[in-house]
């Protein structure tokens, strides 16, 4: 594609959005003035990244502006293929078959083992997760497909098991298996008939619809999960407010995808009012919800909408010391997302520092984490080593360089 046609093409599609020039630039970390000439056909975009960053806030394919077939996967991940193999393994006719000649299902100790699994993608210890897993996904559909079993329990540890499955792979940017993980996950949750597990699938797969780029599907499943518990929750259990809460903001994050500034107050405001009602950080069913994690999401969905005064106020003064201690993810989160406010308004120096504590909160998140790869790389394009010295070195860490 010329540099004519796609600077016009970005210019309508940010028209369509109702999004304007400051703010776009804001997101993708450049200056105003140079998103004028890249829009007039006054300059050319050769990095790839920028070109994805702004595919991924006006929602068009990245295709549609590189002229190509997409993008290649991360593999720095190492997992991915294992688990793919694994996944593409299942057979419910195999293991049907092979089930005179094993022993009877441990559903117990399957079950520990996926909480285990899910426990350590909270503590952002992802590389033992993806080792684990494609021998869980195994397990759990031989036992899935097992007479012997208690067939809800079973299908029970199933869905943990995809679910873990899709929120790593999120986080780590593989969102197609991600996506198909959910599916799976959404589907054994409907076999145990759980209500509530059910709600949990659409709270986790709200997510991945919003990393592929489905903001108004996300909202949509995350909304209509939650009027459906609504409806049949008990006031103050808690179990059913944390998914509740965990549900508007999922729908809070798919409405600030989409740059709906008048729903993301009002979606944050009922998750506060539940998390309110519950009294505590918890970590119930996977959510870490409470109020912490309702503060957290107000910084993430300012950031995302280019609010980054209000992100960088609101991440100064938050502390998540009452956070569940296995929840290293969210602590970590916090970090990112001020680091990302920061680079928005062009504050280099203190968006590596931030990023530098957050590589000692949790390394792994920094390595294969999309939002921080992204940010490394516009960090690096416009270094000012004096000012920046120790930013090559972290790069370098998180296999960018």
């Amino acid at each position: 594609m010329d540099t004519v046609s796609r600077g016009q093409m970005i210019r309508r599609n940010r028209r369509r959005r109702g999004i304007s020039q400051e703010v776009l630039a804001g997101l993708i970390g450049r200056s105003e003035s140079w998103l004028s000439q890249v829009e007039r056909g006054k300059r050319k975009v050769d990095s790839h990244t920028v070109l994805t960053r702004i595919a991924e806030v006006l929602r068009v394919d990245i295709a549609d502006l590189t002229g190509t077939e997409g993008d290649e996967r991360d593999m720095r991940f190492a997992a991915v293929e294992e688990i793919e193999r694994a996944m593409m393994r299942y057979s419910g006719l195999e293991a049907t078959l092979a089930e005179s000649d094993t022993q009877p299902v441990n559903a117990e100790g399957l079950r520990r083992e996926a909480d285990w699994t899910y426990a350590a993608y909270q503590a952002t210890r992802y590389e033992d997760v993806g080792r684990r897993l494609p021998r869980l996904i195994q397990r759990v559909e031989a036992a899935a497909h097992s007479r012997s079993t208690d067939h809800p329990a079973i299908c029970s540890t199933r869905a943990m098991v995809y679910n873990t499955t899709a929120a790593v792979l999120r986080r780590v940017g593989v969102t197609d298996l991600a996506w198909q993980a959910a599916d799976r996950a959404m589907f054994a949750a409907e076999s145990a008939e759980d209500p509530l597990l059910s709600a949990v699938g659409a709270y986790r797969l709200s997510y991945i619809f919003i990393s592929r780029k489905r903001p108004g599907e996300a909202a949509e499943l995350a909304m209509g999960a939650a009027h459906a518990l609504e409806r049949r929750m008990h006031r103050d259990r808690p179990e059913e407010l944390s998914v509740y809460g965990g549900l508007h903001l999922a729908a809070a994050t798919a409405a600030a995808a989409e740059f709906d500034r008048a729903a993301v107050p009002r979606l944050l405001s009922q998750a506060r009012r539940a998390a309110n009602r519950l009294g505590r950080d918890a970590n119930l069913h996977g959510t870490a919800f409470g109020p912490t994690n309702v503060q957290i999401h107000t910084i993430s969905t300012a950031v995302t909408v280019g609010e980054h005064e209000m992100a960088i106020r609101e991440g100064e003064g938050i502390a998540v010391t009452s956070l569940p201690p296995g929840l290293v993810g969210r602590r970590t989160q916090v970090h990112l997302d001020l680091a990302r406010a920061y680079a928005q308004k062009r504050m280099d120096a203190a968006a590596v520092n931030t990023l530098l504590e957050a590589e000692q909160l949790s390394p792994e998140l920094i390595r294969y984490g999309a939002h921080s790869t992204e940010l490394l790389t516009t960090l690096l394009r416009r270094e000012h080593q004096r000012s920046t010295p120790q930013l090559r070195a972290l790069a370098a860490r998180a296999g960018i360089t």
